[in-house]
Order: structure tokens, then C-alpha cells, then sequence
């Protein structure tokens, strides 16, 4: 008997229209699943009723994947795969798994022996690294930098000092009530040659995505961060 298959299923970024960020395929795959792993099922089931599903919503079944969710009961949600079957796994924003527990679920997955089928869709990071002029082929994401600023501060230049050292580029996200906060330890963190590219609200309509070096944002004034969704890039000159 074949076994089963875990469909990883990109979400959208912020505000915009389905067809401008999710292929037509990955459309009908995701509106065609009866259940789900998710990390919060009303964001799970906002987003499949925007693509469309073929049966109620009420008749798909959403498993929350919490943050201490052990492996045991992911096995259980993934065991009736065995004998074949679909599920499908979201994150909260972006691809599945990528910065995102959902990884979890695809390590057990493998575990098991079955089937993990990764679908075409918006990830921020890729999305950025792409836009920024940066380094596309040394790069490390860092996922979120730390709350406390002298702490900030001093990661933010082990972070500069690697990417110097190595070509590498730097990627990191931040709780966006923090973004302004973020963007001015940069300036004061980071050398006047280092390329910052800051790509905010990415596949939306109010996406903005612009490079300067430390010297030059300096220069400007500060970039409307607000509570967007923000993406953060730097790359030290070697």
C-alpha cells in the first residue's frame, strides 16, 4: 500500500489577492484537503476560505500545532497516512516549515516513510533575499534578533562580523511593533559601508523594498515601518 502524503501549503503574506501570490495548482490541492495542521485554526480557516474548498468548512478537520506539541501526537494526527491519504500543513505567514514549527511535522513525516510534497508559494525570505542586491548565494537567516538592546546591539555585530568574514548575507525579522526600534539599532549598530535592504510588507500593495548603506540611511529619513511585516538584510563590505 502507498503511503500517504503531507502537502506543504504556502499562506499569503499580508492583504492582497490569491491569484497575484498562489499558483492554480496549489489552489486546488489545498481547497481539496479534509484536514489540516495548523497553529491556529481560525488563521488556518480564514485562509481556506479565501482560496475556495470543496467541501464545508465545518467538515475539515484543523489540528493545532502549539508550540510544545510533542512528537507522539504528531504521530498520531500523521498515523492514518500510513495507509494512505492527504494531509495539509500551514503556517501563520509564508512557507510552511521555513522558520516555522511546522518543521516538526516534517521531520516525522520522514520518520515515518511517507510522502512530503512541498507547493509553489510566497516566502519572505526568498521574496527578499531576491529583491535586496545582496549576496544570493551566502546567506543565513537568524529568525528574530533579541528584545533587550544592548543584547540586540551585540548581535547585530557578531551577525555584521560573520557576513564580513564570510560574504554571507544576514536575514532576521523582528515583532513588527518593534521594527522602528530595530531599524535604529542598525544605524547605530552596524559600519557606514554595510548594505541594509529593509523589504517591508512583501506581495502586498503596500510592499516597499529599498537597499542603502548604513551612511546613507543616515542620510534619509526613517522608513515607515509602522506594524507591517518587515524583512531586515544586511551585508558587511569585505
Amino acid at each position: 500500500m502507498t503511503a500517504g502524503t503531507v502537502h506543504l501549503i504556502p499562506v499569503g503574506l499580508g492583504d492582497a489577492p490569491v491569484s497575484s501570490w498562489l499558483p492554480e495548482e496549489t489552489r486546488r490541492v489545498a481547497g481539496r484537503l479534509d484536514t489540516y495542521i495548523a497553529e491556529n485554526a481560525k488563521t488556518a480557516r480564514a485562509f481556506l476560505k479565501t482560496i475556495g474548498t470543496e467541501r464545508p468548512l465545518q467538515e475539515i478537520t484543523i489540528h493545532t500545532l502549539e508550540r510544545d506539541t510533542d512528537a507522539r501526537q504528531i504521530r498520531q494526527w500523521l498515523e492514518p497516512l500510513r495507509r494512505g491519504g492527504e494531509i495539509g500543513l500551514v503556517s501563520e505567514a509564508g512557507c510552511p516549515a521555513v522558520a516555522d514549527p511546522g518543521a516538526k511535522v516534517v521531520a516525522t513525516a520522514h520518520s515515518m516513510g511517507l510522502r512530503v510534497a512541498p507547493w509553489v508559494g510566497p516566502s519572505s525570505l526568498l521574496l527578499g533575499l531576491m529583491a535586496s542586491g545582496l549576496e544570493g548565494q551566502r546567506f543565513a537567516f537568524h529568525g528574530y534578533a533579541p528584545v533587550k538592546t544592548d543584547e540586540r546591539i551585540r548581535s547585530l555585530k557578531a551577525w555584521e562580523t560573520a557576513s564580513r568574514q564570510h560574504g554571507q548575507t544576514q536575514l532576521f525579522i523582528e515583532t513588527p511593533y518593534r521594527n522602528d526600534a530595530m531599524f535604529q539599532s542598525l544605524l547605530q549598530a552596524l559600519k557606514g559601508d554595510t548594505r541594509l535592504c529593509i523589504a517591508r510588507s512583501l506581495t502586498t500593495t503596500d510592499e516597499w523594498i529599498h537597499t542603502l548603506s548604513i551612511a546613507e540611511w543616515k542620510q534619509h529619513p526613517a522608513p515607515e515601518l509602522g506594524k507591517r511585516p518587515t524583512l531586515f538584510l544586511f551585508l558587511a563590505s569585505r
